[in-house]
């Protein structure tokens, strides 16, 4: 399983492979405070917090910058990770996006192009979110995802946090 393919689009939204040079126009979509506000690491749109977060993203080898096919703007960041091929799993997240594309759709468009890739290679795809995260809880169940638990989560370079864990399997219908 390629961790970055570079197919990954729709009509309006591409996942483009992260790569170091992306740094500084993330940074600028990353840099508002409300868009970390629930978050478990609010301190992420401080440069220094967010430069951890993005050598991490680098580090995964899986992580993508969203953009606009029609604009080219930079949209937010997501990331394939943890793949299992052993219990035929691997996790989505890490995910944000500009508060310019909140209640737009774009969360479901990014994620079921993520979704519907892995599933070619997966049977179960594992989501953490934060405890406090309503917003991003509030999506994984628009999406479909059920809520199978509660674990402590450790973040690369950053403090363990409180996460529930949301899972879909891979079913005839989700498609």
């Amino acid at each position: 399983m390629n961790l970055q393919p570079n197919h990954l689009k729709s009509e309006t939204i591409a996942l483009v492979p992260l790569v170091p040079g992306d740094f500084e126009a993330l940074y600028a979509v990353a840099c508002d405070p409300l868009i970390w506000e629930q978050h478990p690491n609010p301190d992420r749109y401080q440069k220094e917090v967010f430069e951890n977060f993005f050598k991490g993203a680098l580090a995964s080898k899986g992580a993508f910058l969203i953009r606009d096919t029609q604009t080219n703007a930079i949209l937010g960041c997501s990331r394939l990770y943890d793949y299992d091929a052993i219990n035929s799993e691997i996790k989505i997240g890490y995910t944000f996006f500009s508060r310019a594309c909140w209640g737009k759709g774009i969360n479901k468009e990014v994620k079921k192009l993520m979704i519907n890739y892995a599933l070619d290679f997966v049977g179960k795809i594992i989501f953490h979110v934060g405890a406090s995260n309503f917003r991003s809880q509030k999506a994984m169940e628009k999406l479909g995802a059920e809520k199978i638990g509660e674990e402590v989560v450790a973040y690369f370079g950053e403090a363990n946090r409180n996460n529930y864990v949301y899972e879909i399997k891979k079913a005839p219908n989700f498609r």
